[in-house]
């Protein structure tokens, strides 16, 4: 791994002093008028000051060394030819907090996924999780809040696998109509039918391959989209599946789904278990399955919370807030509880 600054940080009173070897990333690193920097400050209240190729930050030896490991990581994705902009700061700022200053570019190389338009690494110790489990486990659970990368990292993952022939199709799914599934009732072929509910999949897709690659490969079935209403009684062999919005499946769905896998298959379920759509009194599939599953060698489940929300910092504090009035309004009655 490329060394984040050409001489190890040493303390200089209350400052810690970092020298940087490439110039040339420097406006990078920092972002226009400092606002990376000015980022930094602000979420750990220490002052960083810019001379040349060198950095002094100022404040409380803990957090002073959390924004220096922030910086190495950030010095070191630009090194590696990665972006920096204000998620990927937020990022290595919550990940060098997490990780109690060791530093977080370590992190970065491990939960990294390469595809075709753009390389994307993990922006937090739950996500480097969750890629690793999604290589190295033919079924993987991935359960958050909105805004936390699960689904967007399975169709990585999906992706990435796909152009280096560890599978040889992507196969998408998802519950459509608030589980219902009452497609006959809308208008066009299957495809159209059931396209706006996959549409976060396509995007998905369309950040990782030129369009055209991604159209041709619908056409010839490479990418398949698959509603979880026509899964029945098909084996899906080589193929790497993605189930979203997994909460609004019922146990009969999920169990029915399960047992699609074929042979050198893998699957993503993922979903958001606050935010269940289902008759009251309907078991959710996912809470069925992951009781039913406990133990089960090949299978893996990685939770995320609020704090590893990476979209518009406001959508963390709208997840904090809901979280909030839930809990003072105690005990949820869950989607099991009867009339």
């Amino acid at each position: 791994m490329t060394p984040p600054a050409s001489s190890a940080p040493k303390q200089n009173g209350d400052a810690v002093q970092m020298q940087f070897d490439d110039n040339a990333l420097l406006p990078l690193l920092f972002g226009e008028r400092d606002t990376h920097l000015d980022r930094i400050e602000r979420q750990l209240g220490v002052s960083v000051v810019s001379r040349g190729n060198r950095l002094a930050i100022s404040g409380p030896s803990p957090r002073a060394d959390q924004a220096r490991a922030a910086l190495a990581a950030l010095y070191d994705r630009l090194k590696r030819g990665l972006e920096v902009d204000g998620p990927a700061v937020d990022a290595a700022v919550r990940l060098a907090h997490s990780r109690s200053g060791e530093p977080p570019s370590e992190f970065g190389l491990e939960g990294e996924i390469h595809t075709r338009k753009r390389r994307i690494s993990a922006r937090g110790t739950n996500q480097a999780a969750y890629i690793r489990a999604l290589r190295t486990n033919e079924l993987v659970f991935g359960l958050g809040p909105a805004g936390t990368g699960k689904t967007y990292l399975a169709v990585a993952t999906a992706v990435d696998m796909m152009m280096s022939g560890k599978v040889e199709r992507i196969v998408l799914s998802r519950p459509a109509v608030e589980a219902g599934e009452r497609l006959g009732f809308l208008p066009g072929d299957v495809r159209e039918k059931v396209d706006p509910y996959l549409r976060p999949l396509y995007d998905a897709l369309y950040d990782m391959l030129p369009g055209e690659q991604v159209q041709r490969r619908l056409s010839s079935g490479e990418i398949e989209i698959a509603p979880l209403a026509f899964m029945r009684g098909r084996t899906l062999s080589h193929a790497y599946i993605i189930l979203d919005e997994a909460q609004n499946t019922t146990p009969v769905q999920m169990k029915m789904f399960l047992t699609r896998l074929g042979e050198g298959a893998r699957m993503a379920v993922t979903g958001d278990l606050s935010q269940i759509d289902l008759p009251r009194g309907t078991t959710s599939g996912v809470t069925d399955a992951l009781a039913a599953l406990e133990g089960v060698e090949g299978i893996a489940t990685v939770r995320f919370t609020e704090a590893d929300v990476v979209r518009h910092p406001l959508v963390q504090r709208i997840v904090q807030a809901y979280d909030r009035r839930d809990r003072k309004r105690g005990p949820r009655r869950t989607v099991d509880d009867h009339e």
